[in-house]
């Protein structure tokens, strides 16, 4: 059978995609992207078959976006990351997924969640198509509580059906709805189309150099996502304020012009090779991004969440209940707070055996295997 993924320029929505899509073609099935080639292309397997979207914004534009996602926190967050970014993202892809759908003529279409414009080709065309929830935020209906945003949000989406000649039916599809979590963050009953299935790192490539032989234990990685680095100043200075000269070795992710000073026991990167740092740490301090969140469930290892918007404060909410994590507040956090979660992070067994469970969790699930199987059984249909 024939696979296309199709996928935001979003690292976070990508990454799940590459483990199943090995499985995939490890079964003797082909697989493909559509996608916008400069921030995808690299994130892909090498020799991996790209269908490539024009990249259609100017950087005037594009500072512009930056700028917006930067400052806006809560409602406003998400009416910015729709109205500004998922929306116009959608009517742009259309097109371009169009053309892949009919070159590649695919078995079954697997959308990520805030590629909107997936779901609509498919529908149109008739496709069985899956959706990929890359964040259990997005399974979690958090918009219930809030009828009036919940229309809004409904009423955005439903203009872009009209756009392409659909009924209204929302931007989930009917057919499969693949969550890569479990019900041990997600503990709600979901309809019998949704399907749990832990995260999806396996076999992934990292190619980021990392000076392993440096590392020491206890050890703790710091990483906000790549998306946040450019707003976490502030925090960066305050990681190093509460964790200099600590007993244990700190990995801070940042680029390195935001962090002046650099402790004895600080290595700090621009970019590292996360899965495999992740099997060498003992604690992780996030923004609660659900793709480094689950990563470093998976390996059994406590959190601090310091979430920023969109979706990570749902996250962090989820690993708070589940017990294998902290959350702080990123933008009034101070030193002493910071040090004290970490600590607790490195020592208390209550936090660790919580981890551990999601973590057995994550393993019982099957992640990209099981995802595998179920793209499988739909395209079978």
């Amino acid at each position: 059978m024939k696979f296309l993924f199709v996928v935001p320029p979003l690292t976070g929505h990508v990454n799940p995609t590459i483990s199943v899509a090995r499985i995939l073609e490890a079964r003797g099935h082909e697989v493909a992207w559509v996608a916008h080639p400069g921030k995808v292309r690299p994130l892909l397997p090498a020799g991996a078959r790209l269908f490539s979207l024009p990249e259609r914004v100017d950087a005037d534009h594009a500072a512009a976006v930056r700028d917006k996602a930067a400052t806006s926190r809560g409602a406003a967050a998400l009416k910015f990351l729709w109205e500004d970014f998922l929306v116009p993202l959608a009517r742009s892809m259309r097109p371009g997924v169009e053309a892949a759908v009919t070159e590649f003529a695919p078995d079954v279409m697997c959308v990520d969640q805030q590629a909107v414009a997936g779901g609509l080709v498919a529908r149109a065309r008739g496709l069985r198509w899956a959706t990929l929830a890359t964040t259990s935020a997005g399974i979690s209906d958090p918009l219930v509580a809030l009828p009036q945003v919940k229309r809004w949000f409904d009423d955005l989406v439903h203009g872009l059906e009209v756009e392409a000649g659909l009924p209204r039916a929302g931007e989930l599809s009917p057919h499969l709805v693949l969550a890569f979590t479990t019900s041990a963050l997600v503990p709600a009953p979901f309809p019998a189309h949704f399907k749990l299935v832990g995260p999806s790192i396996a076999d992934r490539p990292e190619t980021t150099a990392f000076p392993f032989e440096q590392l020491t234990r206890p050890c703790v990685l710091v990483s906000m996502g790549t998306v946040n680095a450019d707003a976490s100043g502030r925090f960066y200075g305050v990681v190093v304020e509460a964790l200099a000269d600590q007993p244990y070795q700190v990995i801070l992710v940042a680029p390195p012009e935001l962090v002046p000073s650099t402790p004895a026991n600080f290595i700090i990167r621009a970019y590292v090779p996360q899965l495999a740092l992740l099997s060498r740490v003992d604690a992780v301090v996030c923004h609660g991004g659900h793709n480094t969140t689950c990563e470093a469930l998976a390996h059994g290892l406590p959190l601090v969440i310091a979430p920023i918007k969109d979706d990570q404060p749902i996250v962090a909410d989820q690993v708070v209940a589940a017990g294998a994590g902290i959350r702080i507040k990123f933008g009034r956090v101070h030193a002493p707070e910071l040090r004290d979660a970490v600590s607790r992070a490195l020592t208390d067994p209550a936090l660790h055996a919580a981890a551990v469970r999601v973590r057995d969790s994550f393993t019982a699930a099957g992640g990209a295997t099981t995802a595998a199987t179920h793209l499988e059984t739909l395209g079978a249909r």
